[in-house]
């Protein structure tokens, strides 16, 4: 019952951000989605339903080295989804939260992805 409605309170707030983040050619929308084990990134053109460039923590640009889905993974995610994004002509973003709060491992992600080069 708890877990039901902590599940149902997430899924409202990311209704809630999605009507205000639309992204676009120019401007894509940068998901960002944490599970228990890994990060994923992803680069969205929401008038095509498409996505531009991902970044996440299997892929094979981490040349082998296991990245956890906590703070310093979090940085180091960041860093790599802003170097497919720009290697992809991508400067500027929507940054999509996901429904989760702008603190700890999605502000880390943020603030790599802003020094790699994103402006958000």
């Amino acid at each position: 019952m708890r877990i039901e409605k902590k599940q149902r309170l997430r899924q409202l707030r990311q209704w809630r951000i999605r009507k205000k983040v639309q992204g676009t050619p120019e401007r894509p929308r940068m998901a960002v989605r944490f599970s228990n084990q890994n990060i994923y990134v992803q680069f969205i053109d929401d008038t095509k339903g498409v996505t531009i460039a991902s970044a996440c923590t299997t892929s094979k640009a981490i040349n082998g080295d296991t990245v956890k889905a906590n703070v310093a993974g979090a940085q180091r995610i960041g860093k790599l989804a802003a170097e497919t994004a720009k290697s992809k002509g991508i400067n500027a973003v929507v940054f999509d939260r996901s429904g989760a709060r702008y603190h700890g491992k999605v502000k880390a992600l943020a603030d790599a992805a802003r020094e790699g080069g994103l402006q958000f």
